[in-house]
């Protein structure tokens, strides 16, 4: 065992000092060729220890913000090392040989003052524990404080907004299951991630140095794509945030989901989903799911067995956004036939319903014959926050200044983004209604309050009529953004319920396997310091869909809104 161990380490040390230098290594293009012994509790924790020292090095040693090493590929020089050693007096001993290796590490940065508000300090806490020796302590804190150049080769941040923007993070997409390396790559480039520049990471419900230990195991023993990419989504899942999930189609997951659909639009109302639309207009077809229905049972699971297997399965930010995802899956299969139970006025009814592509039903959804704008009544304006465009203000405004009452509809998402716009017509002056947080390249990490924002500009005419924003579920990102800043009006109201509670400009990812994900990159504050992330926007008037609404074809937020521009 011990001459094993040496003459790995040897190797190890050959390959760091006379391999070749990076971009030109190509060492492991075809495979980690990484093979571990079965994991026993020390070697857990030597996999988490190399994992937390391999990411800390990745955003804090100057050689790797240089790009001078393949850094993903210097973890699979060292693994088999990693998996060799048996003690921890062993395994420091090969983490401070590899740092070394690495080259010098510079001086030590002056301590300045910060002048910004810190919203969240870095979390080292790892490196006080008993079980890493004082030199390699004493190395990690020298690494730490190093003087760092806001250059740094795997990722940089916006200035003006502050999230960040991950660089060189190679897809590895040539097979949706890679080998058990790149599965605890994955695991570690996300974990590192996560912890060093997600502005959210003290809002989750588990701690997050918890995790790395708990899904070792979970990416090592995965046997197929299905088990890797699920274990994946249940990681992403953690941080509890609903910008982050596996995105772009992933084909594991549509098959695991199911590629087909039932042509119905479900919601959940008091728990329970219930159909709010049918997108096919052959009768036959509606005469399957009416409006209304309550399904309780699909192809023989009760709804509460399904969704306590898949929430899991469920990135977001907060329950009620998780089953307005779940409600999108929830009648997904690969059969072109789907068996449900509903209730119908009272009645338990079995029904086979036909299911269609999935792109099919997509295309049905998108469509809309709404405008950006209409007159739900000679005083009352109604704005579709979806399809607004700033070029439409100049058109609609002389329809919309004299009015009693003006509804913004974000009960959607903005693909255009005319918040500042509208709010210059809206406001009487500016009203400080949001500010940011920005991580740091210098200080990975860290968190800093960057400046407060104002919607609005100084405007002899506003409005003076009530303003009414309806929210909900689907509100989201740039939509909170957009209720935010419109909220500030005088005479505004927020009517509705809790919004996803994701908030602020996205950075986007890959892990091997060619998995697309995110997060929300930069941090979004209301100007006193509340969070909107997992809270979303709270309404000063709590109303919701109702079954019996529902039925009858109401909607009952815009007719409260209308009820509220009345009184």
């Amino acid at each position: 065992m011990k001459k094993s161990l040496c003459a790995l380490v040897l190797i190890f040390m050959v390959n760091v000092v006379h391999g070749q230098s990076f971009p030109a290594d190509h060492a492991f293009d075809q495979g980690s060729n990484i093979v571990l012994p079965s994991l026993s509790v020390q070697k857990i924790k030597h996999l988490t220890d190399v994992g937390l020292i391999w990411g800390f090095l990745k955003y804090h040693h100057p050689a790797i913000a240089e790009g001078k090493y393949q850094w993903d590929y210097e973890l699979f020089r060292i693994l088999p090392a990693v998996s060799l050693v048996s003690t921890d007096q062993q395994f420091d001993s090969l983490m401070i040989q590899w740092i070394h290796r690495l080259g010098p590490i510079g001086a030590p940065a002056k301590k300045d003052s910060v002048l910004s508000e810190i919203k969240l300090a870095p979390d080292h806490s790892w490196m006080n524990r008993s079980s890493l020796s004082p030199d390699l302590k004493a190395l990690l804190y020298q690494i730490r404080d190093v003087k760092k150049s806001p250059d740094h080769y795997y990722v940089w941040i916006h200035p003006f907004i502050g999230y960040p923007d991950f660089k060189h993070e190679n897809k590895y997409d040539k097979s949706p299951y890679p080998d058990t390396g790149f599965r605890l790559l994955a695991l570690y480039r996300y974990w590192n991630i996560i912890h060093y520049f997600f502005p959210y990471r003290y809002l989750m419900d588990e701690n997050w140095n918890d995790i790395l230990p708990a899904f070792i195991p979970k990416v090592v023993s995965a046997k197929n794509e299905t088990e890797y990419t699920l274990a994946v989504l249940e990681l992403i899942g953690k941080i509890q945030d609903t910008h982050a999930s596996v995105w772009g189609n992933n084909p594991t997951l549509r098959k695991f989901f199911g590629i087909n659909k039932a042509p119905v639009k479900l919601v959940f109302v008091d728990d329970q989903p219930v159909v709010t639309r049918q997108m096919m207009e052959d009768s036959a077809e509606k005469l399957s799911l009416k409006i209304g229905d309550i399904i309780t049972h699909v192809n023989g699971r009760s709804v509460a067995k399904i969704k306590e297997a898949r929430l899991r399965y469920t990135p977001a930010s907060n329950y009620p956004t998780q089953l307005r995802e779940f409600a999108n899956s929830l009648l997904r299969t690969n059969d072109s036939m789907i068996q449900v139970k509903i209730i119908r006025e009272g009645k338990r009814v079995r029904k086979t319903i036909k299911t269609y592509p999935l792109d099919t039903l997509k295309k049905l959804e998108a469509q809309s014959n709404d405008s950006s704008f209409r007159l739900i009544s000679p005083d009352i304006a109604y704005i579709n926050n979806e399809l607004l465009k700033v070029t439409h203000l100049s058109k609609i405004w002389p329809v919309i200044k004299d009015t009693k009452g003006l509804v913004i509809d974000i009960r959607n998402y903005p693909y255009n983004f005319p918040v500042y716009d509208l709010c210059n017509y809206l406001m009487a002056e500016g009203y400080p209604f949001v500010k940011f947080s920005s991580g740091s390249v210098t200080t990975p990490g860290q968190f800093t309050i960057k400046q407060t924002l104002k919607a609005g500009i100084t405007n002899k005419r506003p409005y003076l009529g009530k303003i009414v924003i309806l929210v909900n579920e689907i509100t989201q990102s740039s939509g909170e953004f957009h209720a935010m800043a419109y909220r500030t009006h005088p005479n505004a109201t927020v009517i509705g319920s809790t919004t996803a509670g994701a908030d602020g400009n996205i950075s986007i990812f890959y892990l091997p396997g060619g998995i697309r994900t995110m997060i929300s990159g930069c941090g979004i504050y209301y100007p006193d310091g509340k969070e909107t992330q997992r809270v979303g926007i709270i309404p000063d008037r709590v109303v919701k869909p109702t079954l019996q609404g529902i039925k009858q074809g109401k909607d009952e937020l815009l007719e409260a809104a209308i009820q509220l521009i009345r009184q």
